[in-house]
């Protein structure tokens, strides 16, 4: 219901302000914020004009598989009210890449920055082959394709993490990349349930194949002890609010086992301006939202966007890009 009431215009649009110390250079774009829109909202890139006219710097769309697929059955998302949370089990439903390919060939140019996600279909036995012509039919008609290898609701995604796996991945898209007719800057998104060893294996793998950026990260399947919600026990990814801490320390990690040297998007439990801050001094020089939007409606953007300029101020500095990695 709210993407069809979006994209047919009847929720009006934010009035437009421009946030100068929020500007970002980032993956080689300008973006006029740094709060972004979550893949697995728009996963048929539907909506994306209407959503970046609600304050999102970005919006990424998908996950968008080669062939369309129902995903799981149902009931297959649950909200965790008492939790500001949300368990999904989704399982990539999409309408497939040529509808993908329609939605955003239709796009106005100079409208905004999107983004495309792409993974696997559930029955594919070879990983790979999607993944590369995803990113020929679709790479040329977004702003930047981020590799989903980190859904926990389709079966043996997350092994694409591994090491040996994702060098052979990240190799072969990187060189496919380059024959794409325009430079397209390439992502990975990853898990926060990964151990410090896995983490610095995915660490080392993104430094040595030049990844453009790394997104952390997807849902969690740990259970925080700290859940009331008689929900908590579904199968699935949970994410908002109880997310946070561990998707944030993920990325401080990785920040620092990177050394800076990669752009990092940081995603997960983002509610608040407080938030999002701190995922940029965690080390994220772009974040995502998504489950905050359920509970704290559209209006969170401009919040968000407000909170980050006054915090530039408050610290002192001329840009938010001053404050990445400055742990206060």
């Amino acid at each position: 219901m709210a993407l069809t009431a979006l994209r047919y215009g009847l929720v009006p649009g934010c009035p437009e302000r421009a946030y100068p110390t929020l500007a970002t250079e980032c993956l080689g774009l300008r973006f006029p914020n740094p709060v972004g829109l979550a893949a697995g909202f728009d996963k048929n890139a539907e909506a994306t004009g209407a959503l970046l006219r609600h304050g999102f710097g970005f919006v990424e769309a998908g996950t968008v598989t080669p062939r369309p697929q129902p995903g799981n059955p149902r009931p297959r998302m649950f909200r965790l009210e008492e939790d500001e949370a949300v368990i999904n089990r989704l399982g990539f439903n999409n309408k497939g890449m040529a509808y993908a390919r329609a939605q955003l060939m239709a796009r106005r140019p100079g409208t905004g920055i999107v983004g495309i996600n792409i993974g696997k279909n559930k029955d594919t036995e070879h990983a790979l082959a999607d993944y590369l012509v995803l990113l020929r039919e679709l790479g040329g008609l977004a702003d930047y394709v981020t590799v989903n290898i980190s859904s926990p609701n389709t079966a043996g995604l997350r092994e694409l993490q591994r090491k040996d796996a994702l060098t052979e991945l990240l190799e072969s898209l990187m060189n496919e990349r380059d024959r794409l007719p325009r430079r397209v800057p390439l992502l990975v998104k990853i898990a926060p349930d990964m151990t410090q060893a896995e983490l610095e294996d995915v660490a080392g793998v993104v430094l040595e194949q030049k990844v453009d950026g790394v997104i952390v990260s997807n849902t969690t399947v740990r259970r925080p002890d700290s859940l009331k919600s008689a929900h908590q026990t579904e199968m699935g990814g949970l994410s908002g609010k109880p997310l946070m801490p561990l998707a944030t320390d993920t990325l401080r990690q990785l920040y620092r086992l990177t050394q800076g040297k990669i752009p990092l998007i940081g995603v997960g439990g983002i509610g608040s301006p407080e938030d999002a801050i701190a995922k940029i001094r965690a080390g994220a020089s772009l974040v995502q939202l998504y489950t905050g939007l359920v509970y704290h409606g559209l209006g969170l953007v401009e919040r968000i966007t407000q909170g980050l300029a006054a915090e530039v101020q408050r610290a002192g500095v001329a840009s938010i890009a001053e404050l990445v990695g400055k742990a206060e």
